[in-house]
């Protein structure tokens, strides 16, 4: 079908080296002795382990629960015993160890029930939600998970589905082989998307170094009577980026603060919605995927693997030479090199060439930059790669923000085409790497401060409170101790009239004016009306009491009534002594 194609702008045309891997037929590996599934095997949360060592599983069972939204399940690839679940090493270029479930197969591959689903009768909602417990996650290499792409643009309607089969990166064909040979299951998973995403248009782009995967995938489409549009786009990497086939295709330039939703259009790998379909149609999870084996081997092909498959026993199938020295996962351009080949198949290994000094002769020393600008021109993302190179050797991560590192896909075309052999990628790797440990100990330190702030305020609202209480009981008890009636208490008349008799005299002698006497004759008067309040209050649970408990608290009262008597005679001393000496004065 004859479509106007857009440019975009860089890349460069490395040599394909394609052609030894897809001679034969997609191969089914051979069952590993022993399986280590990852439970993060996707971008997002790790799932949970939902079995436990010892535990028997079936092929298809859920061992890895997805942990939120953007997360995939993960499955057991056949059934056996579960041998352990613990630390393993990761098919990652850090070579640090993930959490996997370690499964021994038993050689029965004995399924879980399975249901076939017809996803027109679901819900959409439902229908994603069994997409991502099956598992199914981008394909191609970045394994996001495919559910949350499927959701449409609240404010923009969806126009166009790309459908990616390009494939650009030398020596990889896994998605030429599929495309060849399962071509009627793609375009089927293609109408699920298209019907979740209510999109117009389907555009199915192949790079035209491919003819076999395009005329297969035209006949499917006819077959089916669906209206999809299969493009052969110009053979240049990296032609499969996702903004650059959707530039190609549709002429959308999608700007690196975007997603392509926000532009009407979304992008899916053919090997992810053949898995989609799979789930759906067959209530297969994804239990496996095709990878290809080539470089220095004997024997080029792509395999079907078993997630958890160790590299080591499907490199095993290729024969590798004897001057192998390495082994990259994905392709020359953007795979790593394998640091341990314990690490297993997991659902990103599309790839795995094995290398040696005659496939991939050692780099020249590195040189000063030039400047030359070569690496501006192919970058497909405008951007200036010698400056983040300068920047990114100064440890300037700040600058290296500001020339938008982050929209670096890590292509490796400028690296591709330095005169000055100097690994940009790996300084852009570095760069980001810093960024985001910094970014995470910035967010540590916050939470950090954040914790401390609440804690504070936490004891100071604690404190109130605890004043608050006191307060209130100190209340209590003070409303306790008044009398029970609410009028006036009238004191009885004492027994001894002795200081009423001395504040009396006092009074008397001199004038009431005077600041001294009336002091004195408060303190005698304010102490008459604490012992009336003693008396008038009735002692409590004395109504059974003996008559040796009656005397005892007989004579307690008695000596109270002495003590109290003393001070105020004592006092009433002191008033006429003061009088006297008053009255000699004048």
């Amino acid at each position: 079908m004859l479509a106007q194609l857009f440019g975009f702008k860089g890349g460069v045309k490395p040599q394909t080296n394609k052609a030894p891997s897809v001679q034969l037929a997609i191969g089914q590996a051979p069952l590993p002795s022993r399986l280590f599934v990852p439970l993060h095997q996707s971008i997002g949360g790790a799932p949970n382990p939902l079995v436990e060592v010892g535990e028997r599983v079936l092929k298809g069972q859920l061992i890895g629960g997805a942990d939120g939204w953007v997360s995939a399940a993960v499955h057991a690839p056949t059934s056996g015993m579960v041998l352990a679940i613990e630390e393993h090493v990761a098919a990652h270029p850090s070579g640090l160890p993930t959490l996997s479930v370690v499964i021994e197969p038993d050689g029965r591959d004995e399924w879980i029930p399975r249901t076939a689903l017809d996803y027109r009768s679901l819900a959409p909602e439902r229908v994603r939600e069994i997409l991502r417990d099956a598992g199914v996650v981008g394909l191609g290499g970045a394994a996001f998970p495919s559910h949350a792409k499927l959701t449409p643009a609240r404010a923009v309607p969806m126009q166009d589905l790309v459908i990616n089969g390009a494939e650009c990166e030398p020596f990889m064909t896994c998605d030429d082989v599929l495309m060849r040979e399962r071509a009627e299951e793609i375009v089927r998973g293609i109408a699920i998307f298209r019907d979740l995403l209510r999109v117009g248009r389907v555009l199915i782009g192949i790079e035209d170094n491919k003819p076999e995967a395009i005329l297969a995938m035209q006949a499917a489409v006819l077959r089916l009577a669906e209206d999809y549009a299969v493009v052969a786009v110009p053979t240049r990497y990296p032609a499969g980026g996702a903004k650059q086939l959707i530039r190609v295709l549709t002429g959308k330039e999608v700007p690196a603060s975007k997603r392509s939703t926000e532009l009407g259009v979304q992008c899916f790998n053919v090997a992810t919605v053949y898995t989609a379909y799979r789930a759906l149609a067959h209530g297969e999870p994804v239990l496996s995927r095709i990878v290809t084996l080539t470089g220095n081997v004997e024997l080029s092909r792509n395999w079907e693997v078993r997630l958890g498959t160790p590299m080591r026993e499907l490199i095993a199938l290729g024969r590798p030479k004897a001057d192998t020295d390495r082994y990259l996962m994905g392709g020359p351009m953007m795979g790593f090199e394998i640091p341990d080949l314990a690490a297993p198949v997991v659902k990103a290994t599309n790839c795995i060439i094995a290398g040696s000094t005659a496939l991939f002769p050692p780099s020249p020393p590195e040189m000063p930059c030039i400047r030359c600008g070569a690496c501006a021109e192919v970058c497909p993302h405008e951007l200036q790669p010698f400056e983040l190179y300068w920047f990114s050797r100064a440890r300037n991560f700040g600058k290296t923000q500001e020339y938008h590192i982050f929209d670096c896909i890590e292509c490796g075309c400028c690296s591709y085409v330095c005169p000055s052999h100097i690994p940009l990628v790996q300084y852009f790797r570095f760069a980001k790497s810093e960024i985001w440990s910094r970014e995470r100990e910035k967010q540590a330190a916050d939470a950090a401060k954040a914790r401390f702030e609440l804690r504070n305020a936490r004891e100071e609202r604690e404190q109130a409170e605890k004043a608050e209480r006191l307060a209130k009981a100190a209340a209590a008890r003070t409303a306790e101790r008044k009398p029970a009636s609410a009028g006036p208490t009238v004191l009885p008349p004492p027994t001894d009239p002795l200081p009423r008799v001395a504040a009396a005299e006092s009074t008397d002698a001199v004038a009431p004016s005077d600041p001294d006497t009336v002091r004195k004759a408060t303190i005698v008067a304010a102490m008459e009306r604490a012992r009336a309040q003693r008396e008038a209050v009735k002692p409590r649970n004395t109504e059974q009491l003996t008559v040796d408990q009656k005397n005892e608290i007989a004579a307690i009262e008695a000596r109270r009534a002495a003590l109290t008597l003393e001070p105020a005679a004592a006092q009433g001393g002191r008033a006429d002594s003061a009088t006297s000496q008053e009255r000699a004065g004048e």
